[in-house]
C-alpha cells in the first residue's frame, strides 16, 4: 500500500493514536492562523507603516538638497528634525553596510521599503533604532527615529494568545479523553488478564457502547467459568465412577493364579494408565487456583522429585531475577513434569533451565534423544498423537497426550509451547514460554 511506511510512525496505543487526533488539527490550525498572521504583519502593516514615515525622510532629504552649503543643510536638518522626531546630522556611514538580525523578520521588510521609497540609501543599522544614511550633495546625511515608527510594539500578543489558549483547551480535551479511554484500557487489562488464566476485578462503565463490550465481557467470562465449573465436576465424578471398578477389577485378578491373572493385570494397569492421562488432558489446569508462586522453587522442586526417582535430570542455574509472581502451580508442575518424562522416555539425560524476564517466563528442557523431525513438531503437540518412528519405538510409546497437555497449560497461561533441536545435548528442545 501507498501509506504503509506511516504506520511505523503511528503509536500503536489507543491514547497516543488519540492524542494525535486531537493535537494534529489543533497544531494545524494554529500554524496556519501563525504563518498567516506573520505574513500579513511583516510584509503588510510593516510596509504600510514605514511608507508613511518616508513621506518625512523624503521631505528632509529634498529640503537638505536645496540648502545653499553645508552648514545651511546641516541647520536645515536639525531644524527638520525636531518637529518630526528625527535626529539628523551628517555623518559617515557604518562600513559594514545594512545592520539587520537574521531572525528580524520586520526589520527586513523596513529595508527593502526604505531602498524602494528613497534615492541613494548607504545604509540601514536597525541594531537599537532605525538610522539610515543616504548621500546627498553636502554628504551622507544621518537620520534615526524610533523603531515603533514603523513596527508594531507588540505583534506577538496574537501568537501567544493562539499557542497558550491552544495548550489550555487541548490539556482541557486530553483529561477529558483519557476519562473516556480509561474503560477501554482497563477492558483490555481484564481480558489480557483472562487470557493468562488470572480473574481480575473489573466493572463495566465508561459510554455506553464501552460499558456494552463491557458487561459483553462479563458475561462470556462467567459462562466460561461455569462451563468450567461444570467440567470440573464432570471429571470429579468420572474418575470417581472409573476408578473404583478398576480398583475392584485389580483387587479380584489379585486372587487368580499368577500365570492366569498376570495379562489381565497389564491390561487392567493399562486401562488406569489411559484413564490417568484422558483426565490430564480434559482437566488441563481446572480447579488450580492462581496463586504467587516462585517459578525457581517451584522448578527445582520438580527437578529434585525427578532426581530422587533414579532420573538422570540437572537444574542449570536461573537467569534473570526470580520473585513470586501470579501461576497456577499444579499445571505449571503438571506441564515441567510431563516435559521431563517425555524426555527421559526417549532419551538418557535431560536438563531444565529457567529464564525470567520482565515481560515472560521461559522453562527449557532439553533431552539426547532422537528429537522429532522440524516437519513433524506442530503435529506433535495435537492429542492423541504418537511418533513412534521418530522417537525410537523402543522406549515406550505413552497415549500421545504429554505434549498436547503441557500445549493446552501454556495456552492457559498466555503463552505457547516451542519445539526444536537440542544444541547442548543434540536432542529435542521443548520451550515453554509463559507471560507475566
Amino acid at each position: 500500500m501507498t501509506f504503509d511506511w506511516l504506520k511505523r510512525w503511528m503509536p500503536r496505543g489507543l491514547q497516543g493514536r488519540a492524542a494525535m487526533i486531537l493535537l494534529l488539527p489543533v497544531v494545524t490550525l494554529q500554524l496556519v492562523i501563525s504563518i498567516s498572521f506573520v505574513q500579513r504583519h511583516f510584509e503588510g502593516v510593516t510596509r504600510q507603516m514605514t511608507r508613511s514615515v518616508l513621506i518625512d525622510l523624503r521631505y528632509v532629504a529634498d529640503t537638505v538638497e536645496g540648502a545653499p552649503g553645508r552648514e545651511a543643510a546641516a541647520a536645515e536638518a536639525v531644524r527638520l528634525g525636531v518637529p518630526l522626531e528625527l535626529e539628523t546630522r551628517f555623518a559617515a556611514p557604518p562600513a559594514t553596510g545594512d545592520l539587520v538580525k537574521p531572525w528580524d523578520l520586520s526589520g527586513r521588510q523596513i529595508v527593502s521599503t526604505l531602498r524602494e521609497g528613497l534615492d541613494g540609501v548607504l545604509a540601514v543599522d536597525l541594531s537599537d533604532e532605525v538610522a539610515l544614511w543616504i548621500e546627498t550633495d553636502h554628504g551622507p546625511l544621518a537620520m534615526g527615529f524610533d523603531r515603533r515608527r514603523v513596527s508594531a510594539s507588540n505583534p506577538h500578543q496574537l501568537i501567544v494568545l493562539i499557542v497558550v489558549l491552544g495548550a489550555l483547551l487541548t490539556l482541557v480535551a486530553y483529561i477529558f479523553l483519557r476519562n473516556q479511554l480509561r474503560p477501554v484500557t482497563r477492558l483490555a487489562a481484564a481480558a489480557a488478564a483472562y487470557g493468562k488464566g488470572r480473574i481480575v476485578p473489573y466493572r463495566a462503565g465508561g459510554a455506553s457502547e464501552v460499558r456494552a463490550a463491557g458487561m459483553a465481557f462479563l458475561d462470556m467470562r462467567n459462562r466460561i467459568e461455569r462451563q468450567s465449573q461444570a467440567r470440573r465436576l464432570m471429571l470429579s465424578g468420572i474418575s470417581h465412577d472409573l476408578r473404583t471398578p478398576l480398583t475392584r477389577l485389580r483387587l479380584g485378578l489379585s486372587l487368580l493364579p499368577d500365570e492366569e491373572a498376570a495379562p489381565l493385570v497389564g491390561d487392567v494397569d493399562e486401562m488406569r494408565h489411559l484413564l490417568d492421562a484422558f483426565l490430564d488432558f480434559a482437566r488441563g489446569d481446572a480447579g488450580d487456583e492462581v496463586e504467587r508462586v516462585d517459578p525457581a522453587d517451584l522448578v527445582a522442586r520438580v527437578v529434585e522429585d525427578a532426581g530422587r526417582g533414579g532420573q538422570q535430570v540437572t537444574l542449570a542455574p536461573v537467569r534473570g531475577q526470580s520473585e513470586p509472581m501470579p501461576l497456577r502451580p499444579t499445571a505449571l508442575r503438571r506441564a515441567l513434569e510431563n516435559l521431563i518424562n517425555n524426555a527421559l522416555r526417549y532419551g538418557d539425560r535431560c536438563e531444565v533451565s529457567l529464564t525470567v524476564s520482565p515481560r515472560s517466563l521461559r522453562l527449557l528442557v532439553e533431552d539426547d534423544g532422537p528429537g522429532i523431525p522440524e516437519a513433524r513438531r506442530e503435529e506433535a503437540m495435537r492429542p492423541f498423537t504418537r511418533l513412534d518412528p521418530a522417537r525410537n519405538q523402543d522406549r515406550g510409546t505413552g497415549v500421545g497426550l504429554g505434549l498436547a497437555i503441557v500445549a493446552d497449560i501454556a495456552l492457559a497461561h498466555g503463552g505457547a509451547l516451542h519445539l526444536g533441536d537440542s544444541e547442548r545435548l543434540g536432542g529435542l528442545r521443548a520451550e515453554l514460554v509463559l507471560a507475566r
